[in-house]
């Protein structure tokens, strides 16, 4: 049986060192199960966006380059940790260097840009609704939208040689160096979480004012009309559900990227955290590649709309 240590370098995920192949049966079938999901819905949206003029907006274009970003994840990465489980942990393919340099490549460079398309449609956001629309405008040109894209990328081929220090976290053989790696992917991640939630707060503070001078402002025409009036119609189950819908993605975020972000911090400034809650934070963390299509498009009716004309439908009296 081979030992933690040797186990844990070779794959950062599956810290199966202990048990029966069962476990990681089970975990590379859920692998597998994450690819597949996230692989169609990341290509479905980057095509609903590329297909359909009406979806070809700024905020749109942050959440493709989230997608392209994610399928690094889920298309290239995931279905080779679902491979991976299966093999045995001596392997040659666990303890190459170069593969693991590979692996985490990949893995670095999609989280990565993934978690900076997740400030930019926030920060996208905010402008639009708390800001005036030439702010908006001046601010958000074809050329500075490109840029913003292109700078995510750029960012982010620049800490995926750190990447391979993570994989001995927790280790017998772990370093300074891999602590401190972990030090600095815990401080970048909770201060973008700490940005996007200052976002979208403010975006909810913005449209429950609004909504609230408007509701004021009605009431008091109302009552200088020549004529009874009726009420107008009530909105406030539509703000509220709107507000549940970005506090649901922010909850969903927060799920995603926070346990990673203290199992972190409690090895860098404790001891490390057991092998399994390392690998249930890292799991956590990845599969928002695989839902960040359905938290921003669910809400959407365009996008709903565009998947309907799209996905096949029965043919039958009612459609025709």
């Amino acid at each position: 049986m081979p030992n933690a240590s040797s186990w844990s370098a070779s794959s950062p995920l599956l810290l199966l060192w202990e048990d029966s192949s069962g476990t990681r049966i089970f975990l590379s079938l859920l692998y597998a199960v994450l690819a597949i999901s996230g692989t169609l819905s990341n290509v479905m949206v980057i095509y609903l966006v590329f297909s359909f003029k009406k979806l070809q907006t700024t905020s749109n274009a942050f959440i493709v380059n989230g997608c392209a970003a994610d399928l690094s994840v889920c298309a290239l990465w995931m279905p080779q940790e679902a491979v991976l489980g299966l093999l045995p942990p001596n392997s040659s393919s666990l303890r190459s260097a170069e593969y693991r340099l590979l692996r985490g490549g990949l893995l670095g460079l999609g989280l990565t840009v993934s978690l900076a398309s997740h400030l930019l449609v926030a920060f996208n956001r905010y402008v639009l609704i708390t800001k005036l629309p030439s702010v908006y405008q001046a601010l958000y040109q074809r050329k500075h939208t490109g840029c913003m894209i292109g700078l995510s990328w750029a960012l982010a081929l620049l800490p995926v040689p750190l990447l391979p220090g993570l994989w001995t976290l927790g280790s017998a053989q772990s370093d300074g160096s891999s602590r401190y790696t972990a030090l600095l992917l815990a401080l970048a991640v909770l201060g973008q979480t700490a940005l996007l939630l200052h976002c979208y707060l403010g975006i909810v503070r913005r449209v429950r004012g609004s909504a609230k001078r408007v509701s004021v402002l009605n009431f008091h025409l109302l009552h200088q009309l020549p004529f009874p009036a009726a009420a107008p119609p009530p909105r406030r189950a539509q703000r509220r559900l709107s507000s549940v819908s970005v506090l649901l993605l922010c909850c969903v975020f927060l799920l995603g990227t926070q346990p990673l972000v203290w199992v972190s911090l409690l090895g860098f400034f404790l001891r490390p955290a057991p092998p399994a809650l390392q690998a249930a934070s890292w799991l956590l963390l990845c599969s928002l590649s695989a839902l960040n299509p359905l938290l921003y498009t669910w809400r959407s009716e365009e996008f709903r709309r565009a998947a309907r004309s799209v996905l096949p439908r029965a043919e039958g009296p009612a459609a025709a």
